[in-house]
């Protein structure tokens, strides 16, 4: 009877620590951050301080250190003179990917010139044994920066591996960062990393959230809408000083190719032809005079930005083979964007300097107006 009751006693007792394990579990769980959408001036502020220390130039070189992460892995240059770091935050539940933006070599700006565009789906030959397949958009009218895109064929062979690996160590919360063409190269790598996901080769449950900092112009208008959909409801910002030149960046035009299939424009030549003369002479000498010009420039731009920067290209990536480039340099803004604008504060602490083009660019400029942003939210409150 009283091995009986000892038995029953223990089994009381082990059901009741069981219970209590299952019940504390949970709770220890929810102590792990998630990621969640919406801008987070916080959240930029972290980030912006974590991948100034991927920069070796001298506007971030004195940037405070992140508060809440710790960096786990820097790779060496590659491609272009890119590079990458991982960073895990302070409790193992969220992990950083933080892209170098250019640098002070040769090779890193050229990147930034070789703005001809390719498909947003598509290859690009590195060498006759290294192709890499890419998609970053459904719409056969996508396109992206070719010097952008071929950042991001050498860095995704680390970043897509580490990603793995962070998954298997029960990570599943992702930033994705950078700053200036770190940022450019930050749209494409969510836009890749997103497809990878619908086609099955990352785990679904991954949660990515992108804040571009200082980002340029990464493709046109139908990647635009591509990356907008992929990314809305909160997935993804540019924050942009409104004094900084390089989200202005690349030079852009538009022609009459560049618009949707169906549009007003599509039968222009046909509609003169049926005029009468002298109206179908002035119509047409008129037509000529507002297309040609943007055409011309489309040409050049294509030209000189992409088949002879290429040559230049080819320097440094000896076994590169160039692409087919689009018809189109219609660049424009992509993504949600933060507007940070400066006040007379700001203007005596980051002056207009014809000689200083970088002022508006660095990281210290974007960090005071970020802080600036913070006080005004919280007075808010």
């Amino acid at each position: 009877m009283n091995t009986n009751l000892s038995d029953t006693l223990r089994s009381i007792a082990g059901f009741s620590l069981f219970i209590l394990i299952t019940l504390l579990l949970p709770a220890g769980r929810t102590q792990a951050q998630i990621l969640k959408p919406g801008f987070d001036i916080d959240e930029y502020i972290e980030l912006l301080k974590l991948t100034s220390k991927n920069s070796d130039l001298e506007f971030g070189r004195d940037m405070p250190m992140p508060d809440h992460f710790v960096l786990q892995y820097r790779s060496a240059a590659m491609g272009l003179d890119n590079a990458w770091e991982l960073w895990i935050n302070t409790d193992s539940s969220i992990a950083a990917i933080s892209l170098r933006g250019s640098t002070g070599n040769t090779e890193s700006w050229l990147a930034n010139f070789y703005s001809a565009m390719v498909p947003a789906t598509g290859y690009l030959v590195l060498s006759p044994a290294d192709t890499f397949r890419y998609q970053l958009a459904e719409h056969n009218q996508a396109s992206v920066h070719t010097g952008w895109l071929l950042g991001l064929a050498y860095l995704s062979k680390e970043i897509i591996p580490r990603i793995d690996s962070c998954y298997q160590q029960g990570i599943r919360n992702f930033y994705i960062t950078g700053h200036s063409q770190g940022g450019a190269i930050g749209y494409l790598l969510t836009s890749y990393i997103y497809h990878l996901q619908s086609n099955g080769q990352l785990p679904a449950d991954i949660r990515f959230k992108t804040y571009c900092s200082a980002g340029p112009k990464p493709g046109n208008l139908h990647f635009a809408y591509a990356y907008e959909t992929l990314t809305q409801e909160g997935w993804s910002y540019n924050i942009v000083n409104s004094a900084d030149w390089v989200p202005e960046m690349p030079f852009s035009v538009q022609t009459i190719h560049d618009l949707n299939e169906v549009n007003p424009f599509q039968n222009a030549r046909g509609m003169i032809r049926k005029q009468k003369f002298p109206k179908r002479l002035a119509f047409r000498i008129m037509y000529n005079r507002l297309t040609r010009p943007a055409e011309k420039a489309q040409r050049n731009y294509q030209k000189y930005l992409g088949t002879v920067m290429s040559e230049q290209i080819r320097k440094h990536l000896h076994e590169f083979s160039p692409p087919v480039y689009c018809s189109s340099n219609d660049y424009v803004r992509t993504g949600a964007s933060v507007i940070l604008n400066g006040d007379t504060e700001y203007i005596k602490q980051f002056p207009a300097d014809k000689q200083k083009i970088m002022n508006q660019h660095s990281f210290y400029a974007y960090l005071f107006l970020a802080r600036q942003l913070k006080t005004v939210k919280e007075e808010k409150k």
